[in-house]
């Protein structure tokens, strides 16, 4: 089916063609946009809007805890700090207090960051072995 809105064709293209450390990197960019979007309507008192953006942040943090597999040290210790930040959010949304997104967001920011500069050495392992034609 054909879609008309070239946007949404474009969103829907660049998650079926993305790789799976691409999607986990747009999940955290989802996130603390949806963080974003919570403190600022929590700014201009609509508190109702400000719920339905930290659920959405919430709903991407428990994403990225189900996916990890914690056979691994380093995925034991980051479901720890996922877990922190989910409680982060949830406290944060009760008590309607933007310090709370703000070490959420923290958080998901190194996360985001490092994944990207794994990402990148990947690509530059990945392509320094192909011999120039």
């Amino acid at each position: 089916m054909a879609t008309n809105n070239p946007y949404a064709a474009y969103q829907t293209n660049a998650v079926t063609t993305s790789t799976p450390g691409e999607l986990t990197l747009m999940l955290y960019n989802g996130c603390l946009k949806f963080i974003q979007q919570g403190k600022m309507e929590l700014a201009k008192g609509n508190l109702e809007q400000k719920n339905i953006a930290i659920q959405k942040a919430q709903a991407i943090v428990t994403e990225l805890m189900l996916t990890l597999d914690t056979s691994y040290d380093v995925s034991k210790n980051m479901l720890v700090l996922y877990e922190f930040v989910n409680s982060r959010l949830i406290d944060g949304n009760i008590q309607n207090d933007p310090a709370m997104f703000e070490e959420a967001a923290g958080i998901i920011t190194e996360f985001r960051d490092t994944w990207k500069q794994v990402i990148q050495i990947n690509r530059t392992k990945q392509y320094s072995n192909v011999s120039e034609i």
